[in-house]
């Protein structure tokens, strides 16, 4: 498997695989993927995807421009591994490597909303630990926060997802 930065020939692999891992949600977050693409919030560097051996694209991540009470910040999502491709550490891949990108771009930190068995692994941890106020507090715990190195801990406040996911 390689994991690399999203082409123009991958977009609709990537809407089809996100279709697929999303089955319940049909057209929502592929169509969320769509919409970050226009937005100013997009990061051409961090949106990956995971290629197999055959060059098939199996998986797709994207962190997209946010901020923490006005100050720079990533919100990661939506991640979409295809259903014949889960379980075999396709999404931990993905996610390792856009943490790594977004870490040598000299982000601060990550959010998401997930599932915090899955995200801890990753060194995700609850928001409001690090003063990191969700968009909806009742998200709790499952909104989550990775400090990467560039974070400072007076980067505290509430959390803004780019433009599109405010139109879910």
């Amino acid at each position: 498997m390689l994991i690399r930065r999203e082409t123009p020939d991958d977009v609709q692999a990537i809407t089809d695989v996100t279709d697929a891992a999303f089955a319940a949600n049909p057209g929502g977050e592929a169509w969320l993927v769509g919409e970050l693409r226009a937005d100013p919030g997009w990061v051409p560097e961090l949106s990956l995807v995971a290629e197999s051996a055959s060059g098939a694209v199996v998986g797709h991540v994207v962190c997209t421009r946010a901020t923490v009470n006005d100050t720079p910040a990533l919100g990661l999502g939506p991640l979409s591994v295809h259903p014949d491709h889960q379980r075999q550490g396709v999404g931990s891949a993905l996610v390792h490597a856009v943490l790594g990108a977004a870490d040598a771009l000299g982000e601060p930190l990550v959010a998401l909303l997930g599932d915090p068995a899955y995200y801890s692994r990753f060194g995700f941890r609850p928001a409001a630990g690090l003063g990191v106020d969700a968009p909806v507090p009742e998200w709790g715990a499952y909104f989550q926060v990775r400090a990467l190195h560039a974070h400072r801990p007076n980067q505290r406040g509430a959390f803004r997802y780019a433009e599109p996911f405010e139109r879910l």
